[in-house]
């Protein structure tokens, strides 16, 4: 596996710190002593797109205040048991870094979530994102259900002809185990405000979808 070496080692370089979390089959969010309760009728949106931090930093401020109840970050698309930071860094254990959202569906709809995750990364890069490198860094869309599957689709290919000239590469598979990530990831960026962001996380200024 080729890292990126000055990303890739900053990362590293953080404490590989441990918590007790728990496996979800159908990835909802929990297993930390962090997260938050979700609550009745709220509705969940799983998503890979390169370093998390900087994917759940990027949607908080946007959709923060506006129905989104928390954002997550955390490991799915594996096949190891728990898998900690260091194990998914070597990009054998199979699971994408990934951010699990949890919101009011009657404030945000899921394909508002979905347009805007093809604003805020780049999904023609095939496992990698920026400097970064390893099938962790993938761009995918872990769907819940098949209306999520319908809408997914359906964004997907309208964003591929509108907006990335066909150049998408982005997963679209069912959701499966999702692991909460260790718990100083939660808020990295919010504790840490000079730590790593990819240079590809940030809002692109697309017309809308057709």
């Amino acid at each position: 596996m080729v890292f990126s070496a000055p990303s890739f080692l900053s990362r590293l370089a953080r404490p590989f710190t441990s918590s007790t979390r728990l496996a979800v089959a159908d990835g909802t969010s929990g297993g930390s002593s962090t997260a938050a309760a979700i609550p009745e009728g709220a509705a969940k949106a799983t998503v890979a797109a390169g370093c998390f931090w900087g994917v759940e930093h990027i949607y908080r401020k946007h959709f923060g205040g506006k129905g989104l109840y928390d954002a997550r970050v955390g490991y799915i698309g594996g096949d190891t048991s728990n898998p900690s930071y260091r194990a998914v860094c070597t990009g054998q254990t199979g699971h994408a870094e990934a951010t699990q959202l949890i919101y009011d569906p009657s404030k945000i709809s899921y394909r508002q979530l979905i347009e805007f995750f093809y604003k805020m990364h780049d999904p023609t890069t095939k496992d990698s994102q920026g400097p970064d490198r390893g099938t962790q860094y993938r761009s995918a869309i872990f769907f819940h259900d098949p209306e999520q599957e319908r809408v997914a689709r359906d964004v997907t290919d309208k964003a591929n002809q509108q907006w990335w000239g066909g150049r998408i590469v982005t997963q679209l598979v069912p959701a499966g185990t999702w692991w909460d990530a260790e718990d100083y990831h939660q808020l990295y960026l919010d504790k840490n405000p000079g730590g790593y962001e990819c240079p590809s996380h940030f809002v692109r200024n697309f017309p809308d979808l057709k």
